[in-house]
Formats: structure tokens, sequence, C-alpha cells
């Protein structure tokens, strides 16, 4: 018995030990203290309401942290340190909002005692969000995608059936209060109500007691905001083709909206014109049919994915092969560039595809690297939807030199 016991009391030491080892490895969360907000506007508050509009398409420039700061404090920031009063009313000042904000660096969620944020993901979750909604556009290409959640049980002890109503309507005071003070930084906004919670849930990562209510999608109007580190492109034009059925939207949205932030003008083509509908559910308007592209009107020729209408297809191919002959930029994202491969222009090249298509490359003689984006001579390939963005940025630069 005695050996056991030591035994025992051994074992425990050493478990005692692991469990210690095991805790020492948990990195630290990221928690980033935001500048304190500012409590005075050049705009009055008509103003502000007169200059709210819904805004679809944004540029590629990011929000500054500040700005994001600002945008938190608008929605849920505390007022009253003393009573824990918010900029939003409450019913029973239970607050059972909370905010998460999705930029290209990951999510973080807002701390309102604190005015902190709390990076919760590394991911740029933007593109996966987008899926969940049912305007996946402007969540893709803000520079912020604020996610509202709340929370109805915080309010049954009190309220009981009317919580969930309580909890909506506080969203919406939320929501326009981030709206108007979007106005009031230079900057447009819209607010998505179209969502399929479950999925939005699990792509933030949030417990299940969060309701996804609305995301709000913040940035620079396309045509607007500063000019730091954009490309000057102005007067060149692009060719954007897409597949008549099930294009991927995210992709065309994405890379389009950094084309027109470059001033690079844009046009849709697909084998029929008029509105077509993408894999996501966004509408395009396709302006020119494919059959009737010319390539010498363009300065970049780009493909976007879609179900493999143009793997194939004589014209497409044509238009690759004399786009390449001609001198321009060539672009191709997602599981297009196996459309360059059909087109035999790869060849040597390096390039990069959704990873089904690296065999399809190779036998077409390319060099398949995986990374985001490749860029070899005029001839620019990515992986998909969250490379659409660099994807954009490759094609303006290669025009910016030309």
């Amino acid at each position: 018995m005695k050996r056991l016991a030591i035994l025992a009391i051994v074992l425990a030491c050493f478990a005692t030990l692991g469990l210690g080892q095991r805790r020492t490895r948990i990195s630290p969360q990221n928690i980033i203290q935001l500048t304190d907000p500012n409590l005075t506007g050049k705009l009055t508050f008509e103003e502000a309401l007169a200059k709210r509009r819904s805004v679809l398409q944004f540029s590629s420039q990011e929000l500054k942290r500040s700005q994001i700061g600002q945008l938190a404090w608008a929605g849920q920031g505390v007022t009253d340190r003393q009573r824990g009063l918010r900029t939003a009313p409450s019913a029973g000042a239970i607050y059972p909002i909370e905010l998460f904000f999705a930029t290209a660096e990951g999510v973080y969620a807002y701390r309102p005692t604190e005015h902190s944020l709390l990076q919760t993901s590394q991911q740029d979750i933007r593109s996966n969000l987008a899926r969940a909604t049912a305007t996946p556009e402007p969540v893709i290409g803000a520079g912020c995608a604020i996610i509202v959640t709340g929370s109805s049980r915080k309010l049954t002890s009190r309220f009981g059936s009317k919580s969930r109503t309580f909890v909506a309507l506080e969203a919406g005071h939320v929501a326009q209060n981030i709206q108007l003070q979007a106005v009031c930084l230079g900057l447009g906004s819209v607010a998505v109500g179209g969502l399929d919670t479950a999925a939005v849930r699990k792509v933030c990562r949030m417990s299940r007691d969060s309701e996804p209510l609305y995301v709000i999608c913040v940035g620079y109007p396309v045509g607007e905001g500063t000019t730091e580190g954009a490309t000057a492109a102005g007067g060149k034009r692009a060719a954007l083709i897409i597949e008549s059925v099930n294009f991927r939207d995210d992709e065309l949205f994405a890379t389009r909206r950094v084309l027109d932030a470059a001033q690079i003008q844009t046009v849709v083509a697909s084998t029929r014109t008029g509105i077509v509908r993408g894999a996501l559910g966004g509408i395009v308007d396709a302006q020119v049919l494919v059959s009737q592209l010319r390539v010498e009107d363009y300065d970049a020729i780009i493909f976007i994915s879609g179900p493999g209408e143009y793997v194939a297809n004589p014209v497409a191919l044509d238009i690759a092969r004399t786009t390449v002959r001609q001198g321009k930029v060539l672009g191709a994202i997602g599981v297009a560039p196996t459309i360059l491969a059909s087109a035999g222009v790869l060849d040597g090249i390096r390039a990069t595809a959704y990873l089904t298509e690296e065999g399809r490359l190779r036998q077409a003689g390319a060099f398949y690297t995986g990374l985001p984006v490749e860029r070899e001579r005029l001839i620019i390939t990515a992986t998909g939807p969250t490379a659409s963005i660099q994807f954009g940025r490759a094609i303006a630069d290669a025009l910016t030199i030309r």
C-alpha cells in the first residue's frame, strides 16, 4: 500500500509539472490599445445625415487603426465611465451587442471598457465572410468589415420574450452610429443584413450564444481616399472575362475594385451580355461578347474563375494567344490559369493557380509555384479569392510601367 501511495504522489507531481508546461506554451493574446476617440468633428450632424449613402464598391486602401478605433467607439464606446453608459442606448443598460472587426490583418473583438481590440484570428476572413452574405461584393472589397453580434440570453431573465426584439433594435442603433461616423471620417459604408448566421458564426469562430445581426462594410469609395500607396495607371483599359454561369464573383469584384482605384477602365465580357449571376449570388452587367472582343482595344485581358466554360473554347484560347503575341498584360486567377495552359502560353513560365490545377499547369510546361500571385513577363496568375487584391495590384503595377 505504501508503494502504491508513493507511486500515486510521483505521478501527481509529473501531471502537475506537465500541466504547468502546457500553460507556458500558450502565447499571450494580442491586445491593441486604441487611441482616445475624437469628441469633435468637422461635419454637423445634419451634414452627416445628408451625406450618408450606401456604398457597394470600395478602393483597395486599408483603414488606419485610428479610424477603426473611432468606428468602434461610435458603435459601442463608453461615454460615462461611472455609470458604464455607451454611445448606443441599450434596454436596461445590459449591452448585449459585441463588435468584431475583420481586416487584412485578421479579426479583432472590440473591448469597450478598455477601448482596445483583442485579436481573435490572424487570418483575413473577408472572402469567406462574403460567401455567408447576400451581398458579397462590398464585404470582400471594404477596408474593414464590422460584424455586429448580439446575445438575447443576456436579456432573457429581465425581458423574457421581448429579448430578441430589444437586441435587434439595439443593433440598429449601433449600425446607424457606425455609418454616420464613417461619413464624418470621409468613408463610405453599407449595412448588410442578409446573413447565413451559422456560416458567419463559423467563419468568425464565435460562440453559440452570439447571433450575427449585421455586417457593416466600411472603406474608401472607389475613386476617393488618399493617394498614399496608390498605383496610377490612368487611361489604361482592361477586359475581365467571366463565364456565363457561376463565375467567381468574389474574384471579379475584388480584382476590379483594385483596378478601379488605379483609374484603369474595366469592362466585363462573357458569352452573353446583360446581367450575369456569380457563384455567390453577386450580379454584374456583361457589356461585351467574348466572340466580339478585340484584344487590340485593351491593355490587359483577365480571366476569372468559373466551372470551366473556356478551357476548350477556341475563341477564348485564341484571345489568350493574341494577348501574348501583342505584348499585352494577360491575367488569370483561381482555376482560370488552366485556360492559359490550354492555350499553350505557359510553357517555361512561372505560374500559380488553385491547387487542383497544378497537374494541368505542369503538363503545359509551366513551373507551378503555388504562391498567391506569380508574375513572369506580362503573364500574371493567382491562386484564388484570397489573393484577388494582390492579383489586382500586380496587374495595375504591370500596366503602370508599360
